[in-house]
């Protein structure tokens, strides 16, 4: 125990240059310089905290490189944490987090309810696969500013007469997308969102405001947010069947568009569907249109990378989803990809097309162009740190582990017999879904119909997978294998060449499918939702 605290200490001062301690682990490296002999060496008190994660080559850390980040602060990507006796989970009742009412008192104080809730996400946390959020972060550096209510109400181009802002990291989180994504200079506009949901609605918004009568087109795996915004703006919107792997039917885009060339064309493209991960094929989608006659001014792409396209432009010779080509607005969930402890997002457009919203507010002495009036300024300032302290080659780090461990996890899978796939690009493996809920619920599994996935992100480790897998094993032998529920199901569909590769576990049931060719027959025809 002693030798492997004088290595971390050792470990620790070797960092100090590169890493931002806490002021406790500061002192515990400071504490331990010079100490040669094991016998003579009294470690000091420091706080119950997990040794730092400095060697980057070991499978059991993320993928991230950049020392700001190697601290993990609460375990996401550590040992799994046990869960809550019966007799904790009580404290965080809603009896016992009631807020008293007049002279109601209460059996449980503050702090004692907290920290409950703390050990309770840090077991969650733990066992986070089934959503696309990176818990591999730490932003101590910030904690001072929680203090301030820091708010970029209004543009965050245009200054309003609140001072408390973040405006210049928003902008310069705005710049990054922007070159990031090739926007022309000086003909770009953003700001900073709650989600990759505002982005969406904002981006459709824009969208109708360029075509009054144009009818939008995505797929039936879109996002759920898209055909929200559609509801919401009253337009005119078509369901569009899609591909076994997810992606759209560009066949049946094109049926569809030729049936309505008198309408102009809003179509959302989506970088990566919500369960399987499938990118649309832009270029494709361009060629179409330009097949049937769509002039520039008549068609209007939005591009839904909630967390697809933070990701592409590090994959090397991935598709390019770029302004150089004929599109109007891209949107992404910052808290996905990046890491963030709250839920935010950016949405980049033409600025032409902001001007068909903008409002001069005299009381912000700012213009309104966002879909919020108050803005959350600490998420900018988060984003913006993230971005500085990871940097490129951190975010492709990331990137790159993602990818990677996606394919460990659909091989292992495989291997123990289960049906996974994975898209290419992607780092969201689908699965046969488990017959156990509380399974479902531990490893918090984002299931639709028969199938379930995971996203793979920083935080989830090889070790972690192969707990995962074991548990899928002896869930199997307990209750066996999940049955489409039909032969079009989305389970049936796995078994698609479409996906790419041979190597995939047919499911159990009688399947009408022609294992030999891996395709299963066609579904029925869909009618377009309108």
């Amino acid at each position: 125990m002693l030798s492997s605290l004088r290595f971390s200490a050792t470990r620790l001062a070797t960092a100090r240059s590169s890493l931002r301690l806490t002021p406790q682990l500061r002192a515990f490296a400071d504490a331990t310089d010079n100490k040669d002999d094991d016998a003579a060496f009294t470690p000091p008190s420091i706080p119950d905290i997990p040794e730092l994660p400095l060697d980057f080559s070991d499978v059991k850390l993320s993928g991230t490189p950049s020392p700001w980040a190697v601290f993990d602060a609460w375990g996401a990507g550590g040992d799994l944490h046990e869960r809550l006796e019966d007799s904790e989970m009580e404290k965080l009742a809603p009896a016992s987090v009631a807020i008293p009412f007049d002279d109601e008192k209460s059996d449980l104080g503050e702090t004692e309810i907290l920290e409950t809730y703390d050990k309770l996400l840090k077991r969650r946390s733990s066992v986070h696969f089934g959503y696309p959020y990176n818990l591999m972060y730490n932003h101590e550096e910030l904690y001072p500013f929680m203090k301030y209510s820091i708010n970029n109400l209004g543009d965050p181009f245009v200054t309003s007469n609140y001072g408390v802002h973040s405006r210049q990291f928003e902008v310069s989180v705005i710049d990054f997308f922007a070159k990031l994504w090739k926007a022309p200079k000086d003909d770009y506009w953003g700001y900073v969102t709650t989600c990759g949901t505002e982005g969406n609605l904002h981006a459709i918004l824009l969208a109708r405001e360029c075509h009054p009568d144009g009818i939008l087109y995505s797929s039936r795996e879109t996002h759920y947010s898209i055909f929200k915004a559609a509801r919401y703006y009253r337009m005119d919107a078509k369901s569009i069947p899609t591909l076994p792997m997810g992606e759209i039917d560009y066949d049946a885009l094109e049926r569809e568009l030729a049936k309505n060339k008198d309408k102009p064309a809003i179509i959302n493209v989506n970088i990566g569907t919500t369960v399987k991960g499938a990118v649309d094929n832009l270029d494709r989608i361009l060629r179409i249109l330009k097949s049937l006659g769509f002039t520039r001014d008549r068609f209007h792409i939005h591009c839904d990378g909630a967390l697809f396209a933070m990701m592409m432009p590090f994959i090397d010779y991935a598709p390019e989803v770029s302004f150089e080509k004929p599109i109007d607005s891209i949107a992404v969930s910052g808290h996905k990809m990046l890491g963030c402890p709250m839920p935010c997002g950016i949405t980049l457009t033409r600025k032409e097309h902001v001007a068909k919203v903008e409002m001069k507010i005299d009381y912000l002495n700012s213009v309104d162009t966002t879909i919020m009036g108050s803005r959350n300024g600490q998420a900018a300032l988060y984003l913006w740190y993230s971005l500085r302290k990871k940097g490129f080659e951190g975010i492709k780090a990331d990137v790159t582990h993602c990818i990677e461990t996606a394919a460990y996890l659909r091989d292992a899978l495989t291997e123990a017999g289960m049906t996974a796939r994975l898209n290419d690009l992607s780092c969201t493996v689908v699965l046969e879904r488990p017959k156990d809920e509380e399974l479902i619920t531990r490893w918090q599994l984002a299931c639709e119909d028969d199938i379930a996935h995971v996203v793979v992100m920083p935080n989830v480790t090889r070790e972690k997978i192969d707990v995962f897998v074991n548990e899928m094993k002896k869930c199997i032998d307990k209750n066996g294998r999940m049955e489409p529920s039909s032969d079009t199901s989305p389970l049936a569909r796995l078994v698609s060449r479409s996906w790419g590769g041979a190597d995939v576990v047919a499911p159990v049931g009688d399947l009408r499918a022609d294992m030999s060719t891996g395709s299963v027959e066609e579904y029925e025809n869909t009618k377009f939702a309108k």
